[in-house]
Order: structure tokens, then C-alpha cells, then sequence
């Protein structure tokens, strides 16, 4: 039996790959096809997530063994088959190609081919050019970052240091020996 993947960004427009894998093919297989479908270096960390119809992550699997105190097991990338955990037509999965920035392609399971083999995993469609791999130093810097100094809750007058004086005036930060002793705090 043969998955037909479609793979998307939603950083690029008219980006597609549609990679055709053996059902029997393990996720570190896919892993290197899209890898490959996409011109990336293989250096990076990576986890595939099942995912809800809603694209939420569920079930991890890891390019690598980790620690995990997720409610999920710890599942790796070589250790497990496409065919134990894709049953259905449609299902999502997401792959988090850039784990530092949360970035990934959303992937579908868009087709199931019975009475099919593949040897190795073949690119059938590939549109556009993938997103960067890894953004750069200035991409990272061009992020919002959050200013308290300026129009902090609304108020262009809002100064750091009153926070203290008049949210936490009735603690004396100075006395820690009270801090988990009183039960009245709780």
C-alpha cells in the first residue's frame, strides 16, 4: 500500500510537494523525503505531530529519543512504521521543520493506493519554492517584542517602578520568611 502525502506552508504561496511513500516506510523515511523534496539540510531537529481535524497537535514523534512528560508516548521517528499510526484518508499531520521558531508544513494524507510497493519514496508534484529553512538573525529580530515602557495597559504614563509601589504595597518583598508560611495566602 502506498500514503500519498500533500505537503503545505503557510509562510509561502503556491508552495506544494505531493510525496508518494510506502505505507510500510518508517516517519524517519518521510522525514528524509521531505527533507529532500524540499532541498533542506538534514542538521536540524525535527517532530512530526498528528494532528486533529482542526490542525491541533496530538501524538509527537521525534527525530530523536526525549524525555517527555506529555500524555502521549514517546514515540521516534525510525522505530515507528506510517501504517501504525495513518489509517485514514485525509488525516493531518504537521511537521516542525524549525523548532525554535515553531515553523512546519501542514501535511495530508490525500490518498491511500492499495495493491501498491514502493521502494523508496518518489516527489510526484513539486510546486514553488519552500519557505527558508532556518530565519535569519534579522527575521528573528523584526519579531514584535512586547514594550513595557510605552502605552503599557493603555496608559502613556505608566512608569515600571509603580507597579511595585501600588499593586504590591500590602507585601513586604523584603521578608521572605512569611512568603509560605502564611496560610491565609492560599
Amino acid at each position: 500500500m502506498v500514503f500519498r502525502f500533500t505537503i503545505l506552508s503557510d509562510e509561502v504561496d503556491n508552495f506544494l510537494r505531493v510525496i508518494d511513500i510506502d505505507a510500510e516506510a518508517t516517519f524517519f523515511d518521510l522525514h528524509n523525503a521531505i527533507l529532500d523534496a524540499v532541498n533542506f539540510k538534514k542538521d536540524q531537529i525535527t517532530s512530526f505531530f498528528l494532528c486533529s481535524d482542526d490542525w491541533e497537535k496530538e501524538q509527537e514523534i521525534t527525530l530523536i529519543e526525549m524525555d517527555s512528560s506529555s500524555e502521549y508516548d514517546n514515540l521516534v521517528m525510525d522505530k515507528v512504521k506510517l501504517e501504525e499510526l495513518l489509517t485514514d484518508e485525509k488525516q493531518k499531520l504537521m511537521y516542525v521543520f524549525d523548532m525554535i521558531s515553531d515553523r512546519a508544513f501542514f501535511i495530508e494524507l490525500s490518498e491511500i493506493i492499495p495493491r501498491k510497493k514502493l521502494e523508496k519514496p518518489v516527489c510526484i508534484k513539486s510546486i514553488g519554492n519552500p519557505p527558508e529553512q532556518t530565519l535569519s538573525e534579522n527575521d528573528v529580530n523584526q519579531a514584535p517584542k512586547l514594550n513595557v515602557e510605552e502605552n503599557f495597559y493603555g496608559d502613556e504614563d505608566f512608569e515600571l517602578d509603580e507597579l511595585d509601589e501600588e499593586g504590591f504595597s500590602d507585601f513586604n518583598f523584603d521578608d521572605d520568611s512569611n512568603l509560605f508560611n502564611d496560610d491565609s495566602n492560599f
